[in-house]
């Protein structure tokens, strides 16, 4: 078990949108997330109490939280001095990156040498099956996005906790590193073997009662050329009763990739069913998702609405609006 509560290191993160795994623990778990350690430069603030490891721990932290998903997971060595020193002080340090804190010598030396622990969230830990498409008890919910970092983990966890708060039957499943360190237990969908992801989401969707909803997390994009296989393997592997279109309207080019630009959500609609109805023929789109982060009050509003109006869907943004709507949507199903 990863001990809390976190002092979140945000490291050199260039934005806010590089500390989602820091943001998503802040916005979902804010009594685990006592404060924030950044290096000189980053270009991410939380808002949290700006704290020394030193203050950290006075303060009552006991793991510190590599709370940054940059392009292709890479523990810098900017930021070992910082991590190897709170290992000497007593933090244990936990990360969901593709670069493993257990193939660090450093790290694992000073971990040994004081008796931490080395969390690595997005390591397997399951020997999952290969998916079969055999249809399975319960419905199913995924939220599939425009691009990736969209709010389709918010999505999921909005309506979750709204229909928690119904009374109602459901469940979030975590296939990320930032739904993991938030909830405790899920599956590393991208470090999982290519021929096994679509089973190991088979695998932590099994059979349930007729009127119960699993929320499943998100990954990429089905447009991303970086990282549509993950996508591709909840959209098969979930057998979703219903999907949930999200997009963020701000957006000038796909994450990463200056030369491409974000389908609509018209085109996102037609792929995606026309993938998703491989695996469950009755799928339907239940609503849209905006997030609208960077917009004021009366945009969001306006731009809701005019999707809306052009897609015929229920549109909000569940974070900032309340999932309401998308929940009365899938009660409907």
């Amino acid at each position: 078990m990863i001990e809390t509560p976190y002092l979140l290191f945000l490291g050199d993160a260039p934005d806010m949108l590089a500390a989602k795994v820091a943001i998503g623990i802040r916005d979902w778990r804010p009594d685990n997330a006592l404060g924030q350690i950044r290096l000189p430069g980053c270009g991410a603030d939380l808002g949290l109490t700006e704290m020394t490891l030193e203050a950290g721990l006075e303060a009552g932290a006991k793991t510190l939280v590599i709370g940054v998903a940059n392009r292709g997971g890479v523990i810098s060595d900017a930021w070992k001095e910082v991590l190897v020193k709170a290992l000497e002080l007593g933090y244990d340090i936990a990360s969901g990156l593709h670069n493993l804190l257990r193939d660090e010598g450093e790290l694992v030396a000073a971990a040994q040498m004081h008796g931490r622990t080395l969390h690595d969230v997005r390591v397997p830990t399951v020997a999952y099956p290969i998916a079969t498409g055999v249809p399975r008890s319960g419905k199913r919910c995924l939220a599939v996005g425009t691009d990736c970092s969209v709010g389709k983990m918010y999505t999921a966890m909005a309506m979750d906790a709204e229909m928690q708060k119904r009374g109602m039957k459901s469940t979030f499943r975590a296939t990320g590193q930032t739904g993991i360190l938030i909830t405790g237990s899920g599956v590393p969908l991208d470090a999982v073997i290519a021929d096994f992801m679509a089973g190991a989401v088979e695998y932590l969707t099994p059979d349930n009662d007729a009127d119960h909803w699993d929320f499943i997390e998100g990954q990429g994009s089905l447009f991303h050329v970086s990282y549509s296989g993950v996508t591709m393997a909840l959209v098969h592997g979930g057998q979703p009763d219903a999907l949930i279109l999200c997009h963020e309207p701000t957006r000038e080019h796909m994450r990463g990739l200056p030369g491409f630009k974000l389908p609509t959500l018209q085109a996102l609609r037609e792929v995606a069913m026309t993938l998703a109805k491989v695996s469950n023929p009755d799928v339907v789109v239940a609503g849209i998702s905006i997030n609208t982060q960077h917009l004021s009050d009366d945009e969001a509003t306006a731009y809701c609405a005019k999707v809306e109006e052009e897609m015929g869907l229920p549109t909000c943004d569940p974070y900032r609006h309340g999932a309401d709507r998308l929940v009365d949507a899938l009660a409907a199903i």
